[in-house]
């Protein structure tokens, strides 16, 4: 691959480690004071919460609805540096698989909250709604057919502590708040900061797949293999860099930023290749060169990233009554991600340009901007808050170790595919107050408000030879320039968007909300919310919720809530059209995928897209003792009608004379075609222990069971049930299953922290329940058994402000088993790709670092 770094600090970890460990000296007196600044600050966020109610001063303990607090020493305590993974590690209810080979979610994988789509869970930054990436995740992954926010864009060390509101909460937050709603609050020190390096690699041993010793020619003449014990490998080296300052601004004010810069190589988990390379002799004999060609000649796993992100935050009191607030953000990211590798006979090949094959690779170069501004106080006793932020992602496809077949032997091997730009800009005015009623036990808090939100979605054409169809043949041959047949158009593994594709779309929305809260009782907390929202492009909804909290005892309370909710399309999900190579039981097709309102998707029986509706409830109870011991319990249940769901890849005839010059020969599209039922039961406890001369320990339990259903599928169209169709449904068995068994049924956490003077151990260990990848053919139905995943990370403080921290994540390099083993049809590409993607851990074995950071 063709690495264009951003930075080349790999060569140069150990002068930075040096040159830490040598600055630490010099600020060592500002230690104690920041220590004692971050412990401070660690006791007050355990408390209180921004999200779940707008109730000034809530605590995460007396809330109607449950919510989980994470603060920044349990995201620094693990060798992970992905605000995904990080989660996912800490939360049983969030998951985050690792796919591979999914063109653009290979940059951008998506994560789900309570099993439900990535673009269920609002993301908030500092209570404000976060703009979504540009991306749509189209190919075999968890969560296909959904854009999301990209919370790895958001670096771990800007991070004050992060909010995850487990309930429905559309009545009071918008769209997209059906599962739940995680809240990023930003650092808001004025002073003190901290550097950090991470280094780390993953050294595993693939469990299951052998390694290929030698290759050689058989009695029968065909090619013979030898074969060793697993495949050992080092790789996926990546470098972290981070740094975090605060600054006083005047007497009144702050500015904190942070920064981070993370170097990711590759891992590749493909199996070797045991296909014939070349076409045979004239006399049907094997080519010589079978002997030597490198088998492993796909990457399968993480793919080459470079990124760096800032991230700011200020305030100033300007004053008494008034103060101004700002928060922004910038991140740029490159990657690499291989595609299916074209063997030296494909008619995708030209061998006159690749004469041992090639592996196309898909590159993206990634723009996320994001700004801030508001004011809030206080004036005739009203609490305000006005604010605007606008974000912008954008997403530029590049092909590269490529060609155009039916360009010939001159093709280009690099190509300009196009760009997907999102923006978002939200507007918002809040007010609250308390108002005292002279027959309740308290005042009754009172928040109203209004939302602007204009959102824009573009698409822009790659360059010609991206797309476009030359006039050579398959293999680059000499063809009728007129009559054909001609070569496959456009780049190989990701053809470029078409100029038909390109558009520039828009809708506005504007919403008002009203949420209330009192006490009935001094134990009976009662919360109230409505909201109505009027978008433009397919009309308005109202949607309410209500929540309640009874204390029994001191300890123990009881909560419910129950709320209707709703998701709009994403602009991306009614807009996107593109070509691309996906996987159809196991076996690579040129797959288009075209907007709704598109006249093939017409023909196919696209109805357009309307909003998805929901119906959240709740119930459960907390525990809270004297003796440091909490425990909470909440059963949901979530009722989703009209989900927004990507289509069949509907081939056949009738389509390929639909497809005729897109470069496709399926097609699909979006369409609101399933309702579903979520059930599950949220359990988290801690216990704290603190000994006499043997330090403290802190445990954390998490347990998630969590079960999806399709309740209902739109009936077939007439449409499709003519000849020249292969399918007689828009929706296939394989997704239906995919809704309902691709995430883990349940998951636990559990996790213990000992802390004794200068050492802190945490050891984490991690059940995922059992998931199923599935398929059309039942005999390439694979289910992943449930897997232990345990991580220790070990900090020792050199001084009062230098630490240094060895762990792995993964330690015991558990893997998912081999799909060779788990199905009882292997396939050419289920050999290759040795595990499945689904795999709700990933399938990148162990991984070991080594942090060193610096405070001051």
């Amino acid at each position: 691959m063709n690495r264009k770094p951003l930075f080349k600090l790999q060569q140069s970890v150990p002068q930075i480690l040096l040159a830490m460990s040598a600055s630490a000296a010099l600020v060592g007196s500002l230690s104690v004071n920041a220590a004692e600044q971050d412990t401070k600050a660690e006791e007050n966020i355990e408390q209180i919460s921004v999200i779940g109610s707008r109730r000034l001063g809530r605590t995460v303990e007396d809330s109607a609805v449950p919510i989980d607090i994470i603060g920044a020493d349990a995201l620094k305590n693990s060798g992970f540096t992905e605000t995904n993974a990080l989660l996912s590690n800490l939360l049983p209810s969030f998951n985050f698989p690792q796919a591979s080979l999914t063109d653009g979610s290979d940059h951008v994988r998506p994560a789900q909250l309570r099993g439900l789509a990535p673009d269920h869970t609002l993301v908030l930054v500092n209570g404000k709604r976060r703009h979504s990436n540009a991306l749509l995740n189209l190919n075999g992954s968890t969560g296909r057919g959904s854009s999301s926010v990209d919370l790895n864009a958001i670096p771990a060390n800007a991070i004050d502590r992060i909010e995850v509101l487990r309930d429905g909460a559309a009545a009071q937050y918008g769209s997209d708040a059906i599962a739940g709603v995680i809240n990023i609050v930003l650092k808001s020190a004025s002073s003190g900061g901290s550097v950090a390096a991470i280094y780390g690699a993953n050294v595993t041993e693939m469990d299951g797949v052998p390694q290929l010793e030698s290759v050689s020619e058989g009695s029968d003449g065909n090619l013979a293999f030898t074969e060793g014990g697993d495949r050992s490998l080092t790789d996926g080296q990546t470098l972290t860099l981070q740094g975090n300052m605060g600054f006083e601004l005047g007497d009144n004010g702050f500015l904190n930023i942070s920064t981070e810069y993370r170097d990711r190589h590759s891992t590749n988990r493909s199996d070797y290749d045991n296909r014939e390379n070349y076409a045979r002799l004239d006399d049907g004999s094997l080519d010589p060169r079978e002997l030597t060609v490198n088998r492993y000649n796909h990457n399968f796993g993480n793919g080459d990233v470079e990124d760096f992100s800032v991230f700011y935050n200020a305030g100033y009191q300007l004053t008494n009554e008034v103060d101004l607030y700002s928060f922004g953000s910038y991140s740029k990211r490159e990657g690499e991600g291989g595609g299916f590798y074209r063997r030296a006979s494909d008619s995708r090949n030209i061998e006159e340009v690749y004469p041992d094959g090639f592996l196309p690779v898909i590159t993206s170069d990634i723009d996320d901007f994001s700004l801030a501004l508001g004011a809030k106080g206080f004036v005739s006793e009203w609490n305000y808050d006005v604010s605007a932020v606008y974000g912008q992602d954008a997403f530029e496809f590049g092909v590269i170790n490529s060609l155009n077949t039916s360009y010939g032997p001159t093709s280009q091997t690099s190509f300009d595919a196009g760009t997907l730009t999102y923006d978002q800009l939200t507007l918002n005015v809040d007010f609250s107050r308390e108002v005292d009623v002279s027959f309740l036990e308290s005042s009754v808090s009172v928040a109203v408000g209004a939302e602007y939100r204009r959102e824009g979605y573009q698409i822009d054409a790659g360059e010609e030879a991206s797309y476009a169809q030359g006039t050579f043949g398959p293999g680059g041959a000499v063809t009728d320039p007129v009559d054909g047949p001609f070569g496959a158009a456009g780049a190989q593994v990701f053809p470029g968007f078409t100029p038909e594709s390109e558009g520039d779309n828009s809708r506005h929305n504007v919403s008002l909300y009203i949420d209330l809260e009192t006490y009935l009782t001094d134990d009976w907390n009662l919360a109230v919310a409505a909201r109505y929202e009027d978008y433009s492009d397919f009309g308005d909804t109202l949607n309410g919720k209500v929540a309640t909290r009874y204390s029994l005892t001191e300890d123990l309370a009881l909560r419910a809530s129950v709320s209707t909710g709703f998701r709009a399309p994403s602009l991306q999900q009614q807009y996107f059209t593109s070509v691309a190579t996906v996987f159809v039981d196991g076996e690579p097709t040129e797959t288009g995928t075209f907007a709704p309102s598109s006249d093939v998707a017409k023909a196919l029986g696209s109805p357009g897209l309307d909003a998805e509706e929901a119906t959240n409830y709740g119930v459960g109870f907390t525990w809270s003792t004297d003796f440091n011991f909490s425990l909470s319990v909440d059963y949901y249940q979530i009722l989703i009608d009209d989900r927004i769901v990507l289509s069949n890849n509907l081939s056949g005839d009738a389509i390929a004379d639909l497809l005729q010059g897109t470069g496709a020969n399926q097609g699909r599209f979006f369409l609101n075609a399933i309702d579903s039922k979520t059930r599950g039961v949220d359990v988290v406890a801690s216990y704290n222990v603190a000994t006499d001369g043997y330090g403290d320990l802190a445990f954390n339990l998490g347990y998630n069971y969590g079960k999806n259903e399709v309740t209902n599928i739109i009936d077939p169209p007439a449409e499709l049930q003519g000849a020249g169709f292969d399918q007689d449904n828009l929706f296939s068995g394989t997704e239906l299953r995919r809704f309902e068994v691709s995430t883990p049924r349940n998951k636990y956490n559990l996790s213990a922290t000992w802390t004794n003077d200068d050492i802190r151990t945490t050891l984490r260990t991690t059940r995922y329940g059992e998931t199923q990848d599935p398929s059309d053919i039942p005999e390439r139905n694979e289910v992943l058994k449930p897997k232990w995943i345990t991580d220790l990370d070990v900090a020792y403080s050199l001084s009062e402000n230098l630490s240094l921290s060895l762990g792995a994540n993964n330690i015991f390099d558990v893997y998912p088993d081999a799909t060779r083993e788990n199905v009882d049809d292997v396939t050419t590409f289920s050999r290759l790709f040795a595990y499945s993607s689904f795999s709700p851990y990933g399938f990148n074995g162990r991984y070991v670092y080594g942090k060193i950071e610096m405070k001051f």
